[in-house]
């Protein structure tokens, strides 16, 4: 029933359509079902594909525009003839927004980056040079804030790792003093201790019997001739006495062996060899029962009651470690318990290898819980002043103390002798030591925060005024957590900017003003008179001190010299040093000549034009008038 109605209406449906296309007098196409699909696919076609082609057509073009920009086809340039000389006539200075050329008159792009040039910002009218205004509304947006640079007592820390080593001034070395066999060794394994006249060994030596029956014989001779009225033979006798008792001395025995023998009256062919110091057994050389030859090795000793810490200083940290000088250190295998020593020596080389310096450092060690080849951390306090070399140090132990100039941890409290080498002592003053605490002297200091580095570059912004803030050039010297020593370019009491300092130094780039970035441009400058009106060579102009600038055919200014600059332009003649340094800058980057090596000559329409690489010398070539008029421009400012 239902398709009967369905038939039905599709009957009525296409009656209808013929009779309206009978009406509107087209012919009716009639449509079969295998016409369905070919027009289907066009339809897609219509809707995707063509779409698509535009879309590359575009692509095309765009990418076509930018080749023929790149290559030089057509100009970046937008705007009718009016804004063209209105562009030629603008004598306002733009600057790269990458800064990768100094700032230029005229708007155009950057011939390094290719970046639209932008205009710079004044920064404030009473901006200058060498510094930059900021208002109020802009400081407090920027956190702007200064301290006043001050003068104060300063103590710079040092720390080193080192490794702790024996005291080589008490290495001994205990030999056999005459050929025979080790029948005992009481010392019979390495790290045992002895004390000062123990018995290390028992020798078998035949020449020490003899020796011992050359002495009571030479004794048994002087008393028997005491009572001889013939001076000469009591004098014979009592000399046939020393020389044999000096023989055994030279044998080993000591003084109390022989007043022993003497005393026994009976020679002894085994002997005792005694320890002559105090120390550890650090090396056995010999087994018991071993036959040794005069002169060979038994035992080494060490006495452990002083160490060596031995450390590696930097050499600008080496340069203020002085004799005497106390320093604290923490083992590792006893954290927590602190050790204090002296400097003994300061190594006068440096280490080529390691660019180091050697500092040896004497530790007391009585209670022996130091450990050599253990690690310790040293820790050395340096009061900072204007020039450490020079600053007394101030060490309340050493206050009118006199001190062993071989061995720093004897301090006595009055002049003699050491006790460990015998040499007289000295006040310890004579090692750069005061008896006064305000000796330690001041530093000019700024936080850390305030300066500006950039490789061997050091800036920072001072407030000569209020909203003006001046970029200076300063020598730094050494830091002390958050503070840091300023040797010149600063004042005391001179407000410098410790935030918002980065911000000002944007503001001098965008300005072309000298910034982090190119600080040579704030060093001050040294004008020369010429007599003749000519301009010296570069090599005199190293010699007086600066890289040069013309401001007049007979005036030079000396500027803060660039060593590199000055060596590449040392390559040139010296008519060609002239006439570059009259040029002063490369036409096409605007760069220095001789920053980026030996400038290149080119001889343009009969002139003689310095670039400073080869791209510079193509672009020269391929527009000569362009650059030409630019150099002239230049001479005429």
């Amino acid at each position: 029933m239902y398709c009967m109605n369905d038939i039905k209406s599709s009957t009525d449906s296409t009656e209808d359509l013929q009779e309206a296309s009978s009406k509107t007098g087209h012919k009716q196409t009639q449509i079969s079902p295998g016409d369905s699909r070919p027009e289907s696919r066009r339809w897609w076609i219509k809707l995707i594909v063509k779409p698509l082609l535009l879309l590359a057509a575009g692509v095309v073009l765009i990418i076509g525009l930018g080749v023929a920009q790149k290559i030089g086809w057509i100009s970046a340039e937008t705007g009718g003839g009016g804004s063209d000389q209105a562009a030629a006539g603008d004598t306002r200075t733009y600057i790269c927004p990458m800064l990768c050329t100094p700032p230029q008159i005229g708007p155009g792009r950057c011939p390094v980056c290719q970046m639209e040039l932008v205009l710079a910002d004044s920064g404030g009218g009473n901006s200058d040079s060498k510094s930059v205004s900021i208002d109020p509304a802009a400081r407090r947006v920027a956190n702007i804030h200064t301290v006043a640079a001050r003068s104060a007592p300063l103590v710079r820390t040092i720390r080193a790792i080192g490794e702790l080593n024996f005291d080589e001034g008490s290495l001994k070395t205990i030999s056999a003093y005459v050929d025979g066999r080790l029948d005992r060794l009481y010392a019979d394994f390495t790290g045992v201790h002895v004390n000062r006249g123990d018995h290390l060994a028992l020798v078998y030596s035949p020449r020490l019997y003899s020796g011992q029956v050359e002495l009571l014989l030479a004794k048994k001779a002087r008393d028997a001739s005491q009572s001889s009225s013939l001076q000469r033979v009591v004098r014979l006798n009592r000399d046939m006495y020393e020389s044999s008792k000096q023989r055994l001395i030279e044998l080993g025995m000591t003084e109390e062996q022989i007043i022993d023998l003497e005393l026994a009256g009976e020679a002894n062919s085994r002997m005792h060899l005694i320890a002559p110091i105090s120390g550890t057994v650090i090396k056995k050389y010999a087994t018991e029962g071993q036959y040794v030859k005069e002169g060979q090795a038994i035992y080494e000793l060490a006495d452990l009651s002083t160490v060596w810490l031995m450390l590696e200083l930097f050499p600008e940290d080496a340069s203020a470690i002085r004799y005497g000088q106390k320093v604290k250190a923490e083992v590792q295998s006893l954290p927590g318990r602190e050790f204090t020593g002296r400097v003994a020596f300061v190594n006068p080389t440096v280490d080529p290898k390691r660019r180091t310096i050697g500092v040896r450092v004497v530790i007391p060690n009585d209670n022996g819980l130091l450990r050599v080849g253990d690690y310790a951390k040293a820790t050395i306090e340096v009061p900072v002043t204007g020039n450490e070399l020079q600053g007394k140090l101030y060490d309340p132990e050493l206050v009118n103390k006199w001190i062993s100039p071989r061995h720093p941890h004897v301090v006595e409290a009055s002049p003699g002798k050491c006790r460990i080498c015998g040499i007289d002592l000295v006040p310890a003053s004579q090692f750069g030591f005061s008896n006064e605490p305000s000796s330690n002297g001041e530093a000019l200091v700024v936080p850390r925060s305030a300066v500006l580095m950039a490789g061997s570059d050091s800036v920072l912004y001072v407030e000569t005024e209020p909203g003006r803030f001046e970029i200076r050039n300063v020598v730094l010297g050494a830091r002390s957590g958050d503070q840091i020593v300023v040797l010149d370019g600063l004042e005391e009491g001179e407000q410098v900017a410790v935030s918002g300092n980065f911000l000002i130094d944007s503001q001098m780039q965008l300005t072309g003003n000298p910034s982090l970035i190119d600080p040579t441009k704030a060093q001050p400058s040294v004008k020369f008179e010429m007599d003749d009106g000519s301009l010296p060579p570069i090599g005199e102009i190293v010699m007086a001190g600066g890289e040069a600038t013309t401001e007049s055919p007979s005036t030079l200014e000396i500027a803060e010299p660039d060593d590199e600059q000055l060596a590449a332009l040392r390559e040139l003649s010296l008519e060609d040093q002239q006439l570059a340094r009259q040029q002063k800058t490369c036409p096409v980057t605007d760069l220095p000549l001789g920053e980026m090596g030996k400038p290149i000559k080119v001889m343009v329409e009969g002139r003689a034009v310095f670039v400073c690489c080869e791209v510079c010398r193509k672009s020269l070539l391929a527009e000569p008038a362009k650059y030409l008029e630019k150099l002239e421009q230049e001479a005429m400012r």
